[in-house]
């Protein structure tokens, strides 16, 4: 399976990066990993700007993007709506709830955000089967070498159209029956991913779900599988492989290289941080997702709370407030920083410090063999 993969994808060393950020997708790319780029929440127009980009700095290197097209969404659009169309809708208690919540912390919940275009009124609705479409069609402009999808199987269009692209299609799943469906449906790669992970994620740890899915697909017919979730060291990707995984696809241990989009506040937040510090929480975009723990997903979890809204309104609600709250603590808000969070696994207790995508590649690589050195002393 092993073989099989680096077939696939033409790649030796099968640690795969999910990130937001190009220069970490690039970077990681070219040290010998795989760089997936993160297309959650982005335009077609700027998927194809960052796109450009890493084609123009990725050495010729094998890269990927996933999208977040979700298979069940309780909100859905009409042709021609807008982000301003969906906000519209969100009720007053959850705008007064998030105004005064900031507010109580020294932020500006009307502060302006001229540069921030997420916000932009007239942008299209977030995560809707139109917009995921558009940006399929930037997506195979480009010599990509893998798309994948979260959030359910990916839609029928995107299977077909990668196999026509002759690109291997991935998808996200959190329990051993998700992998049996995607499987089904004509997935070529697996990535299983423990509730350890960050972002959205389900209830099974990584070290049984592993297992679980490799033995359910097993007999169905190839399909390797990626190891997720709290993975942020070579020794980790090397006991996942034992388990049966091809490789591994991670995103926190990211987070914290110097080529981020994190804020230099939340890399600090990081380096502090314990394992225990992280919460499943739908407070940020209205599915479980796991974040550093801080007093936004506390106030969510509250006595006080309206309760979160369904995706895509929460993150409508709540990304343009942690835009503010962000901002404020970079100005030596002290009060905001209790307020800065983001996605994060429960990994966040292996980092101690803040280095660059390339020597975490570096590291990934040499932990990875002498884990393998230290198996073969076990063998007689």
């Amino acid at each position: 399976m092993h073989q099989h993969l680096r077939n696939l994808l033409n790649i030796d060393f099968p640690l795969f990066a999910f990130s937001h950020c190009r220069d970490v997708v690039a970077a990681v790319s070219k040290a010998g990993g795989f760089g997936v780029f993160g297309a959650a929440g982005v335009t077609p127009e700027e998927l194809e700007t960052e796109l450009a980009w890493i084609d123009a700095h990725v050495d010729g290197k094998p890269y990927g993007v996933d999208l977040l097209i979700p298979e069940n969404l309780t909100v859905r659009t009409q042709r021609g709506m807008t982000r301003g169309d969906l906000a519209a809708s969100i009720p007053d208690t959850h705008k007064t709830f998030v105004k005064d919540l900031l507010a109580r912390h020294g932020v500006d919940a009307d502060r302006p955000l001229p540069d921030y275009r997420r916000d932009d009124p007239n942008r299209p609705p977030p995560y809707q089967f139109e917009t995921g479409e558009a940006l399929m069609d930037i997506a195979f402009r480009h010599p990509i070498r893998l798309i994948a999808n979260a959030l359910g199987v990916p839609p029928t269009s995107m299977l077909e159209r990668a196999k026509k692209h002759n690109v291997p299609t991935a998808a996200l799943v959190g329990a051993r029956e998700h992998a049996i469906r995607q499987v089904e449906a004509g997935v070529d790669i697996i990535v299983a991913q423990g509730t350890e992970a960050g972002g959205h994620c389900g209830e099974v740890s990584t070290l049984v779900l592993i297992p679980e899915v490799v033995r359910a697909i097993e007999g169905m017919r190839p399909v390797p599988v990626l190891a997720a979730g709290g993975i942020m060291t070579g020794r980790q990707m090397a006991a996942c492989m034992a388990m049966g995984a091809a490789g591994v696809w991670t995103g926190s241990v990211w987070l914290a290289t110097a080529e981020a989009e994190t804020s230099p506040v939340f890399r600090d937040k990081m380096v502090a941080a314990r394992s225990r510090d992280t919460v499943r929480s739908r407070g940020r975009t209205g599915k479980p997702a796991r974040q550093l723990k801080s007093a936004w997903t506390d106030a969510w979890e509250g006595p006080d709370s309206p309760g979160p809204l369904p995706m895509p309104l929460q993150g409508i609600v709540s990304e343009p407030a942690m835009q503010r709250v962000n901002r404020a603590a970079e100005a030596g808000n002290e009060q905001a920083r209790a307020l800065v969070s983001y996605f994060v696994g429960q990994g966040v207790g292996l980092v101690d410090s803040v280095i660059s995508a390339r020597q975490v590649v570096a590291a990934f690589m040499e932990e990875f063999a002498e884990a393998l050195e230290d198996m073969r002393g076990f063998v007689l």
